[in-house]
């Protein structure tokens, strides 16, 4: 944990980023958290304290650098261990975040841990991206996803669930402007446009945050089955 929190705190300033020390405790319990439930589940790949608080803390963090999160609503779609939107959620407490991913033992323990660290500003749910659209489409004033899917993919299930004047945050790795480049058909056809597209260094790597914009309704077909969005891209 003091290893996590002193890798924590040096990053930050990197990010542009000051948070008080009872926020970097929080963020730090809820990574050893992370790490102990991973003995007993897969979570992650990446255990050592400082990794996760490069990997998945700071990272994770880039979202408050690319969105003012006060006030407003933000889903992240595919949720996994609770990355980025946890961390958002801590470091943001104003904000009003929904964690979705289709594993049920995973938002199980999500919905058990977060009121233990004292995390109050999160919904938990359990459903599949294409499917819990129904009841929230266009209902958020941000969507952001990491690792979940190719760009032109990840669009289709994310943009649906943004009201227009919102924003998607998709969070990429190396391959960020290749996929953009990529997915320029989804963008078009998904209401969006690109506003603009952030780097970070993290932990030897680039980072990218991209920043889409929703200006036009997301046409009613969209989300497709996910079969078929694999199977046939936009």
């Amino acid at each position: 944990m003091d290893r996590m929190l002193e890798t924590l705190n040096a990053g930050l300033p990197q990010l542009g980023l000051e948070l008080p020390a009872e926020t970097c405790e929080k963020l730090c319990a809820f990574g050893a958290a992370v790490v102990k439930q991973n003995e007993v589940m897969n979570l992650t790949a990446i255990t050592e304290p400082a990794q996760v608080a490069k990997l998945h803390l700071l990272d994770s963090l880039t979202v408050l650098c690319c969105a003012d999160l006060a006030g407003k609503t933000l889903i992240d779609v595919g949720c996994g261990a609770g990355f980025p939107g946890v961390p958002t959620a801590i470091a943001c407490p104003e904000a009003k975040v929904t964690l979705l991913d289709s594993l049920a033992k995973r938002v199980s323990w999500l919905e058990t841990i977060l009121p233990e660290l004292g995390v109050e500003n999160t919904t938990c749910v359990t459903a599949r991206a294409e499917e819990a659209v129904a009841s929230r489409r266009e209902r958020y004033d941000y969507a952001t996803s990491r690792a979940v899917a190719r760009l032109n993919i990840l669009l289709e299930l994310t943009a649906p669930y943004v009201r227009v004047g919102g924003k998607v945050l998709a969070m990429k790795g190396a391959a960020a402007r290749e996929e953009l480049a990529e997915a320029k058909n989804a963008i078009k056809k998904l209401g969006l446009q690109l506003e603009e597209v952030k780097d970070f260094p993290v932990d030897g790597t680039n980072h990218s945050v991209i920043i889409l914009r929703k200006i036009h309704p997301t046409p009613p077909q969209y989300p497709r089955r996910y079969a078929k969005i694999k199977q046939s891209p936009l």
